[in-house]
C-alpha cells in the first residue's frame, strides 16, 4: 500500500513522472483519501514554482508536514509589486472545450503559453438550461484543459496571451472557468456564455439595480 498523502512522500506528479522516465509500468494500491488528495500537497504542480526544492527528500522529511502553505496567507503577505510580477510571469487557467477540439487546443496552448504539464479532465456536459451547455441539442463530451505554472514562451504577456486563449475557446464553443483571470469584454463574455436565462431571471427578480452581474464580478476587464 502506497500512502502517497504522507508528508515525506514524493509529490504525486513527480512520482508518476518517474514511471514515465523509466518507461515502465507498476501496480500500486493507494488509500482512497490519499488518492482523492493526490495533488493537494503539491497544489497540483504549482508548489514547484513557489518552493523549487520542495520535493527534495531532505526538505520533505524535515518540513514536508508544513506544506501546502495557505494560499490566503501567501496573498496576505504579498505586496502589490510582487502581485503584479507574479501575474505577468504566471498562468492559472482552466478552459472547458469540446473533446473534438482537444488536439487543436493543446497546439494553441503550446504556441501561446507553453505550460506543462497540462491538466486534462474529460466530462460529459449535459444540455441543460443555463449559462454553460453544448452548442447542439444533446449532451457532449468535453475536457477541462488546465494550465498552471510559468509560461515558457518568450512572447508571453499576461493580458494579450490570455485573450488569445479566450478567443480560441470562444471559437470552439468552449468555456473559461470563472475563478481564473478573465480579460474578455462584456460582449465577448456573453458570446462565450449563454446569458438568456440569467438575464431573464435578473429582470424578473429586479436584481439589475441591486446586484452587479456576473461579468462585473469575475472579469478583470470590468475592473481595469
Amino acid at each position: 500500500v502506497n500512502r502517497i498523502g504522507t508528508y515525506y512522500k514524493p509529490w504525486f506528479f513527480k512520482h508518476v513522472e518517474n514511471y514515465l522516465k523509466a518507461n515502465t509500468t507498476g501496480t500500486e494500491y493507494i488509500p482512497a483519501r490519499d488518492y482523492y488528495h493526490r495533488h493537494t500537497r503539491s497544489i497540483f504542480w504549482e508548489l514547484q514554482d513557489i518552493i523549487p526544492f520542495g520535493n527534495h527528500p531532505i526538505f520533505r522529511c524535515l518540513f514536508g508536514w508544513m506544506v501546502p502553505p495557505k494560499i490566503s496567507l501567501l496573498k496576505l503577505t504579498q505586496g502589490e509589486a510582487m502581485r503584479k510580477l507574479y501575474e505577468q510571469h504566471h498562468v492559472i487557467q482552466d478552459m472547458m472545450i469540446p473533446m473534438k477540439s482537444l488536439e487543436q487546443c493543446i497546439q494553441t496552448f503550446h504556441s501561446v503559453i507553453k505550460v506543462y504539464p497540462l491538466w486534462l479532465c474529460p466530462f460529459i456536459l449535459p444540455h441543460n438550461p443555463g449559462m454553460v451547455h453544448p452548442k447542439g441539442d444533446e449532451e457532449e463530451l468535453y475536457v477541462d484543459v488546465g494550465a498552471y505554472g510559468m509560461p515558457q514562451t518568450k512572447h508571453f504577456e499576461a493580458m494579450a496571451s490570455t485573450r488569445q486563449l479566450e478567443k480560441f475557446v470562444r471559437n470552439v464553443h468552449g468555456f473559461q472557468m470563472s475563478y481564473a483571470d478573465c480579460y474578455m469584454t462584456r460582449e465577448e463574455f456573453w458570446e462565450m456564455f449563454d446569458g438568456s436565462l440569467y438575464h431573464k431571471r435578473r429582470q424578473e427578480l429586479q436584481c439589475n439595480k441591486a446586484f452587479p452581474e456576473v461579468y462585473d464580478k469575475v472579469c478583470k476587464a470590468a475592473r481595469l
